[in-house]
């Protein structure tokens, strides 16, 4: 005969019968390929970064981890698609200062609330942003461009990977602080904007150091600052902003793999235990150091952490900028 459950017991193995299910989920885990969302358009840093650990993690996992691009409005189109997937491990974003700091702070709409629709797996790192121009211009230092942007009110472009990214808010931040005048041209990503650039169609960019070191060692670009309060290794002989006079003038592009808020936490704990170990071995350190990647690490509440603070600064930079999206 089955008797009456009291209503405390009954919560209480239904709460251990959950808790099992997911950790013979995460034991599991992987099954089957592994996605990972890209908000940008092939070309860019994130696009980097998705695909140097998204090899390694599949060569440990024994299944494919494909990358997949999902451009559009700054990363958020990639970002929504992830907060409204199973919460089962098999959909990641590569989540991005973008679409998780920036965007909840500039648009006036956002589809989802990247604090309860997206849970925090792992910080990846950060990468500076480097003030670029095209090498026809008549530009050898940040001192110059300010004075030719002074004289020419509206002249010179400036590319963003997205209207509401770190390129268009720093150079929101560089007009608020020089007293200069510029148009910005946004792309769906860093590749785009910088195939643009290259071609002599804008005149600037504050991308992110992966995409445009290349461009830059070439002579396809000539570099004038970077964004970060200290100089970064790959580019020694470049000042920072700040040290120019620019104060408080500090923007760098953060990477980190999210999953869908609902995912189980011994599932994320997983990924992130192997998404750390990744990150320690020599060979795919030394590629993101290569494009110079301050490398992250840590755990999935050290991330959280991370993101609430900036978002409390992306806060404070928009109310100084004005930049609002009525998107």
């Amino acid at each position: 005969m089955v008797r009456n459950v009291p209503p405390s017991l009954s919560l209480s193995l239904s709460l251990l019968s959950a808790l099992a299910a997911s950790q013979v989920q995460a034991q599991s885990f992987p099954a089957k390929p592994v996605r990972i969302i890209v908000g940008f358009a092939p070309g860019g840093g994130t696009d980097f970064v998705a695909r140097v650990l998204g090899q390694r993690l599949g060569e440990v996992w024994g299944q494919q981890v494909l990358v997949e691009n999902r451009a559009g409005a700054a990363g958020t189109i990639g970002a929504d698609f992830v907060a409204k997937a199973p919460g089962d491990g098999y959909t990641l974003l590569m989540g991005h200062v973008n679409s998780n700091a920036i965007a909840p702070n500039v648009f006036r709409r956002m589809p989802y609330d990247t604090l309860k629709d997206l849970a925090m797996v792992l910080y990846v790192g950060y990468v500076p942003n480097v003030l670029v121009l095209h090498p026809s211009l008549p530009a050898k230092s940040v001192k110059e461009l300010i004075a030719l942007a002074r004289s020419k009110p509206g002249a010179l472009t400036f590319a963003s990977s997205g209207t509401g990214s770190t390129q268009h808010l720093a150079g929101e931040m560089f007009m608020n602080l020089t007293g200069t005048k510029m148009i910005h041209v946004p792309f769906k990503g860093s590749g785009q904007a910088i195939q643009d650039l290259i071609g002599g169609h804008v005149s600037l960019n504050f991308d992110t150091m992966p995409p445009v070191l290349e461009h830059i060692r070439n002579g396809k670009m000539r570099a004038l600052a970077v964004t970060t309060p200290r100089r970064a290794s790959q580019l020694p002989e470049v000042p920072t902003l700040e040290e120019l006079g620019l104060k408080g003038f500090e923007m760098t592009n953060w990477y980190g793999l999210m999953a869908p808020g609902t995912t189980p936490r011994a599932l994320i704990n997983q990924i992130n235990a192997d998404g750390n170990r990744v990150m320690k071995e020599p060979g795919i350190r030394e590629k993101l150091v290569a494009v110079g990647t301050d490398i992250g690490g840590g755990t999935p509440e050290e991330f959280d952490a991370f993101l609430r603070s900036e978002l409390a600064k992306y806060a404070r930079l928009v109310k100084a900028t004005g930049v609002v999206i009525d998107n």
